[in-house]
């Protein structure tokens, strides 16, 4: 049986730790709130984005820009988005298993895999694997800011013209509430118009919805300008959603931990309570019994 001594530092211990859940708490929800918000402003402008560039594409010649050139080659690069801080649940450990589920699938199809990693748990986790990893961005998240997306985007877009790659895949968790996140495979590279759209229109269709587009300046230098653009602002969108998420997911540990806390309070409390009682009822015995023996 553990000494009253032993039960009073082990419920102080867990109002120490319930403490700093709770605070960590707070801390994740006002996070949450500011990622939250800038996620719901980006997020529109993001999808308008790559649904104006898929539909471009589908009217424009693809091999005028290296960008949207699709190759039949067998290498493929994912782009795996973790954190750089732990206790937020399962955030990271669904991304590490989605992400090695599918490179797996890659494999089996005689795909040639390379791994580009953002956040620190990724990079632990893939480090200690035989998967070769062609890149690392950490430390993003404490100040995200455009500049990130525009150098990740250019990393990525001059070693998918490089030849580096033939097709990117990103896998993030897409914030969905404060509570829920998705895990998402997305393909980046090259612009799958077919999977926005379907199946490209005809001429006649073209002219029912009132014909092809009219370029100012040319088609070439409006590519130039627009196609790296799009990778950058879904980039940016991405890291967005993976912060929210993280947020949220920490929140959401955070307050689990917390409760579970107070109920290990309570349990170890009435545990020390029916401890000491019964120690002061055998002090009480001891004392009558020997109250008794000197009669």
């Amino acid at each position: 049986m553990p000494s009253l001594q032993s039960l009073r530092r082990k419920i102080a211990a867990f109002k120490n730790t319930q403490k700093i859940t709770k605070a960590m708490k707070m801390v994740a929800a006002a996070k949450l709130k500011r990622s939250q918000d800038r996620i719901l402003a980006a997020r529109p402008y993001a999808h308008k984005m790559r649904g104006v560039l898929s539909n471009l594409s589908q009217r424009v010649n693809r091999t005028s820009h290296p960008l949207l050139q699709k190759r039949e080659g067998k290498k493929i690069e994912i782009l795996v988005v973790t954190s750089d801080r732990g206790l937020c649940g399962g955030f990271n450990g669904n991304i590490v298993r989605k992400s090695s589920e599918f490179v797996r699938q890659c494999e089996a199809q005689g795909l040639s895999v390379n791994l580009s990693l953002i956040g620190r748990k990724g990079r632990d986790y893939f480090r200690r694997r035989a998967w070769p990893i062609r890149q690392e961005w950490t430390g993003i998240f404490d100040k995200l800011s455009f500049e990130h997306a525009i150098d990740i985007g250019g990393d990525l877009t001059e070693n998918f013209v490089k030849g580096t790659f033939d097709e990117l895949y990103v896998v993030y968790n897409e914030f969905k509430s404060a509570i829920q996140q998705r895990v998402i495979v997305e393909k980046l590279f090259p612009i799958d118009a077919a999977a926005e759209f379907g199946a490209a229109p005809s001429a006649t269709e073209q002219s029912a919805v009132g014909g092809s587009y009219l370029h100012e300046p040319d088609e070439g230098e409006l590519l130039n300008v627009l196609v790296p653009k799009h990778f950058q602002i879904q980039a940016y969108r991405i890291l967005l959603e993976s912060a929210a998420a993280e947020h949220g997911a920490r929140m959401a540990a955070m307050d689990g931990a917390t409760r579970n806390a107070g109920q290990l309070i309570k349990k170890v409390t009435l545990y020390y309570n029916k401890t000491r009682q019964a120690a002061i009822t055998k002090e009480l015995m001891d004392i009558v019994g020997g109250a008794e023996a000197l009669k």
